[in-house]
Order: C-alpha cells, then structure tokens, then sequence
C-alpha cells in the first residue's frame, strides 16, 4: 500500500454471516472511492493479533467498525481508537445495538440491505477522504473536543449557551500552511464571543448555513509536532414564552457545523458534528 493511499481498517465480529457485509458493503465500496480497507484477518504479520490490531487502528486513516450484534471486542477496539482521536464511521443493522454513549457518533443504520450499507457508507468515506485531504494539504488536524452547554433560563426565554475547544495539531514532519483566517458556519440565530468579544460575523457563503463568523487565530502557523487550541462560545435563544413556546428545563442542540481555515495553500473545509445538552448551572 502506498503511502499517499488512504487507509480504512475494518473493525468487526470475525463471523461468515459478515462477510457480505464486509465485501461487498464496505471493501468493494471503498475500492470505489480509491481507499484500501483491509481487516486484521487478510494480513501477514507475525506479532500476536491484539498487538496488530492496536498497531492498524494507529496506522489507519479511517476506521469502519461494525457494532451489530455488541461484540465486546469490537467495542473495546473502538474506544481505543476513538482515545486515538481517529475519524471512526460506526455501522450496525440495529439502532439499539449502538450505546447512547456513542449515538452522536457518526454512524449508519442498514438494517438489512448491502445496497443501504454502500449508498451510506460512499457519502460518509467521501466525507472522510474529504477531512483527510484537507489534512495532508494543510498539515493541521481538527479536532473538535467534548462540547459543554448551559441554559439561561427566564420565565420568556430560554437561552443555550455552548463553549466550544477545537484542537490544531500538526503531527506531520512539515511546517503547515500560513493560516490567515479562520471562519466559523452557524445557523441564523447564533452570536460567538472569543476572548470576552463577540465575533464579526456576516451572512454564509456556504448553502444550509446562515451566518459566518470571525475567529481569531492562536498562531499564523502550526510547526511540526506542535498544537493549538481555538476557545470560543457560541449563544441563541433556543425557545420564547411569548411565541407559545413552552419553557424546558433543558435542551438538545445538535447538527453539524464547519470550521474554514483560509490558508497560503487555499481553504480547507473540516466538517464538524455537534451534539450537547444545555441545562441549567446546578447551585
């Protein structure tokens, strides 16, 4: 496999009853978008199968896993990848056998139809492939960590409050690219504050978002091996009283949202997926 290939290791039960699904609904899939998957049964390796499966999963672009059924090992195999910070896509034929603990985790339901499976899965290793392009060319990652929201709560509104930590790492021999702005995509509604100052913002230019705010940058450019951390908020008025809407002690905000780096080599669009609870501060 060559080094400019992107690779997809493929967690799942080592059962025949997968093999379609993995044949058929995934390699041949990926095949098609000019990505190798590959499970840890078609390889030659002469170290003791956990060890390869830790050293695929660090090698690995991309990770399929397959949680149908529960499997225990798949499961663990995921959370290690996911410590690892990897692009992980999540399959199951059954919406219960995904925990709530990881169903705002990218994943796709087939139930059971392959030609479901590869419809799916090309939009969402086209996603995938898309992220790391943008990774290779620019030589920063973008990770979006754990989102924490409160709810400012008045008998006529209720107002959600998220902060938001985006990691920038360059874990790549090279320098990155000059970053020169940094954009972020909203729905109409939202206002961001960055350092105790609320962001310039102006209508999107991407289609199914409405507004497109301003960030700072930390640094112009990312050495190698280095990292660095956006830290902003982002607040909307989720309900009003006087619109006949009723007053929860709690909200969901969920959807999707990117973040555009407006770099020397071009922009780089990360796609990002957002899901958190905003409540009210317990006193």
């Amino acid at each position: 496999m060559s080094s400019d290939n992107i690779f997809a290791f493929v967690l799942m039960p080592f059962d025949k009853s997968f093999d379609d699904i993995y044949k058929m609904g995934i390699k041949e899939t990926a095949a098609q978008l000019d990505i190798v998957a590959e499970r840890v049964d078609e390889q030659i390796f002469q170290e003791g199968i956990l060890e390869r499966i830790y050293r695929q999963i660090d090698a690995a672009d991309i990770i399929v896993a397959d949680m149908s059924g529960q499997n225990p090992n798949v499961f663990y195999e995921v959370g290690y990848a996911h410590a690892k910070e990897k692009i992980c896509l999540l399959l199951t034929s059954d919406t219960n056998d995904i925990p709530f603990d990881l169903k705002h985790h990218r994943h796709i339901v087939y139930g059971d139809s392959i030609s479901n499976l590869r419809a799916m899965l090309t939009d969402e290793l086209s996603w995938a492939k898309k992220q790391i392009e943008n990774v290779k060319a620019s030589h920063i990652k973008v990770n979006l960590k754990n989102l924490y929201g409160e709810l400012e709560k008045t008998k006529s509104s209720a107002k959600g409050k998220i902060e938001f930590k985006i990691d920038l790492l360059n874990d790549s021999a090279k320098t990155s690219a000059e970053i020169e702005a940094i954009y972020f995509y909203s729905t109409k509604g939202w206002t961001l504050e960055q350092d105790g100052k609320e962001c310039p913002s102006t209508e999107s230019d991407i289609p199914d978002f409405g507004k497109r705010h301003f960030i700072t940058p930390p640094l112009r450019k990312l050495h190698k091996n280095s990292w660095a951390q956006l830290k902003f908020s982002g607040a909307k008025y989720l309900a009003f009283a006087h619109k006949g809407e009723e007053i929860k002690n709690e909200y969901r905000v969920s959807g999707r949202t990117i973040l555009r780096l407006v770099t020397s080599e071009g922009n780089f669009d990360y796609e990002l997926s957002l899901d958190v609870v905003c409540d009210e501060f317990p006193f």
